[in-house]
């Protein structure tokens, strides 16, 4: 099932490949009723809901999905967990990094057809990670890897904003990462039974039309079971928090003004669309990570114009 919210936060599921039914009778029995309570409800208590649901979307022909407007499936995830270095780079490192995550901020959600905005800082270089999230579909506390998996919801589309070498550096993850409008969602969520192996999906980003990233799950270095056992070792994760995956980096390049930019995970988790807006008009090179590294250059795009540009 595909599950998000639409227009006025009706909740929604979509019916085939283009239409969108509105559920949301389902959940007008919970209370309070801001959509991120309405979503996180619906999860945490799946097994109840799921066959009312169906049983709507049977019913309902539903309406055009051109025809509404996504809002974010997840308005305000409690948390959003975030796994750094969390890929093998196409068999370039030799062994997987540490394991690690990074939180980032609920206020960063944005969803389908919203605008990433890029502060007024001097970071060297705004960059933006396609990458695939799960869903936590019931509490999780020190769970183990070999049960991990029982405790996703679904996945989706996740791009995970970065602002670079923003100073001082012990603080550079914080203001890097949880800057408002850094964490594209969506535009649904797909549920777990849906996908067939989650280690084996591709995932693709283009920026004004052309691919940048492209690469597969499967190069992740600790896989889904051991990122959930290291979260839920950490803090408890509750019905409707993020895990996201992490990226592979070398297709990684610099988000500018104008920019429109397109994710898209196998599996039916839909295509995202985010602009970007930059009030500064900053520019950067537009090579990606891997082609500066081909030609001896720092891989960190260079600006080439705007305010806080090297001269």
């Amino acid at each position: 099932m595909k599950i998000t919210f639409f227009n006025d936060w009706r909740l929604g599921v979509l019916k085939g490949a283009d239409r969108i039914v509105d559920v949301s009778s389902v959940a007008a029995r919970i209370a309070p009723t801001a959509p991120h309570d309405v979503i996180n409800a619906v999860i945490g208590d799946w097994d109840l809901f799921k066959g009312q649901i169906a049983d709507l979307v049977a019913k309902d022909s539903g309406v055009p999905l051109e025809s509404v407007q996504f809002r974010p499936p997840l308005p305000r995830p409690i948390n959003i967990a975030c796994m750094a270095v969390n890929y093998m780079e196409d068999g370039t490192r030799k062994e997987p990094a540490p394991i690690n995550t990074f939180i980032k901020s609920p206020m960063s959600i944005i969803g389908q057809g919203e605008t990433m905005v890029l502060p007024d800082i001097p970071a060297s270089v705004f960059e933006g990670e396609a990458e695939i999230a799960l869903v936590i579909g019931k509490k999780a506390t020190n769970v183990k890897a070999a049960d991990a998996m029982s405790y996703i919801f679904g996945y989706m589309n996740f791009i995970d904003g970065s602002a670079r070498g923003v100073q001082p550096a012990a603080q550079s993850f914080y203001q890097m990462k949880s800057r408002d409008t850094f964490a594209p969602i969506g535009p649904w969520i797909v549920t777990a039974d849906e996908i067939r192996d989650p280690h084996n999906l591709q995932v693709r980003l283009w920026n004004n039309g052309v691919l940048k990233q492209n690469y597969n799950t499967s190069d992740m270095a600790h896989k889904i079971p051991r990122c959930i056992e290291f979260v839920s070792s950490i803090h408890t994760l509750v019905p409707g928090d993020v895990i996201a995956l992490g990226t592979n980096h070398r297709g990684l390049h610099a988000f500018q003004d104008g920019d429109q930019i397109e994710l898209e995970v196998d599996g039916g988790l839909g295509r995202l669309k985010v602009s970007v807006k930059d009030s500064l008009k900053r520019a950067w090179v537009r090579e990606t990570r891997l082609e500066r590294e081909n030609k001896g250059l720092d891989p960190i795009a260079t600006q080439t114009a705007g305010k806080y540009a090297k001269t």
